[in-house]
């Protein structure tokens, strides 16, 4: 592959005068850094998680030499909450990454080695690491991690249109169903592209929606039950046909920024977070695996901009619990009110002035400096 992608630079800057004079790629290619280095040619690193996330995989040799875990992975501590610094996630062992990557050992060492490996060598090699967050969300991390660049919320800006890179079609009904309601009385549900519950999740979520009483919007993919097509609980779709609208995929940042939404049911990828923050909508925690905990962490821990919801003895988070949560948020002021403060502090940061605005500019000049 290397070779490959050194074949295909040679090829253009061979035979157009637009030279490649620089290269932008996700830090997980490492091959890429490999190559521009070998050209000569300056890069810049996407980071596309939370920097809190990025400065976690940068501490592991760190971890290791604390005694937290051992060359594998594998937590020595498994009980014991930590911080890397003040105002950054609490971290429980049993939420590393590497260990919601899957249920195989070799798939999570794999993990592991990948993410301690290929991260740090990106990062040293990267002129600069662009990520989709703020000073403002991440103050800490930004000033532990060198050479990184926040130049978000990307959805707080203008700079993002309609975008189409989708799996599944949107279904734009959703938009006027949400018209329909009152303000700030939706609750909407989604959960990302990959999550998947077991059939009885699948229906305490349903059950519990129904308990709230309030009118849902929800996101139900096709694929979203192991190994079946979704089953819902005898005569629920009649029972709320007038409570709830449910739909395949939803124009998410248009969903969350209609004044009709009370609350985001999510699992917490970052993506969907920095979407919920930046259109001020408080939330209800449900994450799954990988960055989707430290996720949580900065919503509940630091935000304080959403509740967790407690899974039983089997893992299973139960209708009740749905309801009274939902209840908890939506009756407290002060989520929406601290949810609103932090729209506010976003949406300055990447205005005319602002420290991301700002940050963003800066690096464009950058690029323009090689520009032949």
């Amino acid at each position: 592959m290397p070779g490959h992608l050194k074949e295909l630079i040679d090829k253009v800057n061979g035979s157009d005068d637009d030279k490649i004079s620089c290269a932008l790629a996700d830090i997980s290619l490492g091959l890429a850094f490999d190559v521009a280095a070998e050209l000569g040619i300056p890069t810049a690193g996407l980071w596309p998680a939370s920097m809190f996330q990025l400065m976690f995989f940068l501490r592991i040799p760190k971890l290791i030499e604390d005694g937290l875990i051992d060359d594998n992975g594998t937590p020595l501590m498994k009980h014991k909450m930590f911080q890397l610094s003040p105002m950054t996630p609490v971290v429980h062992p049993m939420n590393f990454a590497w260990l919601n990557f899957g249920n195989s050992p070799s798939t999570q060492k794999f993990m592991f080695d990948f993410l301690r490996l290929i991260n740090n060598k990106a990062v040293e090699t990267a002129d600069w690491v662009l990520y989709n967050s703020s000073s403002e969300l991440e103050p800490q991390a930004c000033n532990l991690v060198p050479k990184v660049l926040p130049i978000g919320p990307l959805s707080a800006t203008n700079r993002v249109g309609n975008l189409s890179g989708n799996f599944w079609s949107k279904d734009p009904t959703c938009l006027q169903w949400l018209n329909q309601q009152s303000p700030g009385s939706v609750i909407y549900v989604a959960f990302g592209s990959s999550t998947v519950f077991d059939e009885m999740q699948f229906q305490e979520l349903a059950l519990g929606l129904e308990l709230t009483k309030k009118p849902f919007l929800r996101v139900v993919r096709e694929d979203i039950i192991k190994g079946k097509h979704q089953f819902y609980p005898q005569g629920f779709k009649e029972r709320v046909s007038n409570q709830g609208k449910i739909v395949c995929w939803a124009p998410q940042v248009a969903v969350l920024g209609h004044s009709s939404i009370a609350c985001f049911i999510s699992h917490c990828g970052w993506y969907s977070t920095i979407e919920g923050v930046s259109n001020g909508v408080p939330f209800l925690c449900w994450p799954y695996f990988f960055d989707q905990f430290l996720n949580e962490s900065y919503i509940y821990d630091i935000w304080k901009v959403g509740l967790k919801l407690e899974r039983d003895e089997r893992g299973t988070i139960r209708k009740e619990e749905i309801r009274t949560k939902v209840e908890q948020l939506v009756g407290d002021e002060n989520f929406k009110t601290r949810a609103v403060e932090l729209k506010q502090m976003v949406t300055k940061s990447v205005g005319e002035g602002g420290n991301s605005d700002k940050t963003f500019k800066n690096f464009v000049d950058w690029l323009k400096s090689y520009i032949k």
